[in-house]
């Protein structure tokens, strides 16, 4: 057999110490993010989408551009013109961004509908407007996970869940992230929910990394909330395996159709993709049980039928004990 490779034995080493995982109902982010073009009707109607695939939660993101970006981002142009809804960077990110309003009509939307409204934010102004909201959780996005003013918002002025992705941080700076909202009002342990993340679009398999997954758990399962996922991958078998790893919350980009202009649209999965990701993501939950016991109700019948020693019971006493050869007495 093939050497392992070191990457993949780094990840492995010591798995067994981990704690128990407990299958807890898997529950699904859809991330709309700023893939309704900055129009409000198509936003309302992703949501309708994202409930009738069977997502948990609808999920969109905030920006103020003037705050987040530098002046020379700002006007800098769009670096894939052909992905731009204005002239600059700024202008660009403008047209995609939904007024606070926007965003109250689409959780009023969320709760008429029956689905969990959420947004992502990414300045502190950002985080200060959808706190006016009190969504059930707040996501903090990976190239925001460093922002403290923004996350003291979020923890001080905020009581519901935060979300943080991980993506292009490193193992000192996710410590940052706990120790922080360990401090204060944080509360990390009822309030937190940690993500292994990639951050690219799309993600190549092999850069997924999921095993790190596994990693979190066994340095924060006991200070935080739980542990998701957030995925920027083809397809939909790596959330399965996600989920199978003991991510509780997956998370995935959502789109009406994935040609749309726009960077994400080609990491998102359309409403047929993500109503199977909730089918076999419930469907995995179901299987992920310890049999209750040796034999179930529903091998009995094929036991007797089929098990040797159970349908040719009787043959196999009367050659046992007249000593006659089974294969004899068979024939």
């Amino acid at each position: 057999m093939a050497e392992q490779p070191a990457a993949k034995k780094a990840r492995v080493q010591g798995l067994a110490g981990i704690h128990t995982v407990v299958y807890n109902e898997p529950k699904v982010i859809a991330e709309i993010g700023c893939n309704h073009r900055g129009e409000l009707e198509t936003a309302k109607e992703l949501l309708t989408l994202a409930k009738e695939a069977g997502a948990t939660v609808g999920k969109f993101q905030k920006r103020t551009p003037k705050e987040l970006l530098t002046p020379e981002q700002y006007n800098a142009p769009h670096p894939a013109p052909h992905n731009s809804y204005g002239s600059t960077y700024g202008e660009h990110r403008e047209f995609l961004e939904l007024s606070v309003e926007d965003h109250r009509e689409l959780q009023a939307h969320c709760k008429q509908i029956g689905l969990e409204y959420s947004c992502s934010v990414w300045d502190t102004s950002s985080a200060k407007d959808i706190v006016t909201l009190n969504p059930v959780l707040i996501k903090v996005g990976s190239p925001s996970n460093q922002h403290w003013e923004m996350q003291e918002v979020l923890r001080d002025q905020y009581s519901g869940e935060v979300h943080i992705s991980t993506g292009m941080t490193t193992k000192e700076e996710i410590d940052k992230i706990v120790e922080f909202w360990e401090d204060g009002k944080g509360d990390a342990k009822n309030r937190v929910v940690l993500y292994n993340c990639t951050s690219g679009y799309p993600v190549p398999f092999e850069d997924v990394c999921m095993l790190d997954i596994r990693l979190l758990q066994q340095k924060y399962a006991h200070r935080v909330k739980c542990i998701g996922f957030s995925g920027h991958h083809l397809g939909i078998a790596i959330d399965v395996a996600a989920y199978a790893l003991g991510a509780e919350w997956i998370e995935r980009h959502f789109t009406k159709d994935r040609t749309w202009k726009g960077t994400d649209h080609a990491a998102s999965l359309e409403p047929g993709g993500l109503s199977r990701l909730c089918r076999d993501l419930e469907a995995t939950h179901k299987a992920l049980a310890y049999k209750p016991s040796e034999i179930l109700d529903l091998e009995k019948e094929t036991r007797a039928k089929l098990k040797w020693g159970e349908y040719n019971k009787t043959v196999l006493e009367k050659c046992s004990s007249s000593n006659i050869p089974k294969r004899l007495e068979l024939s």
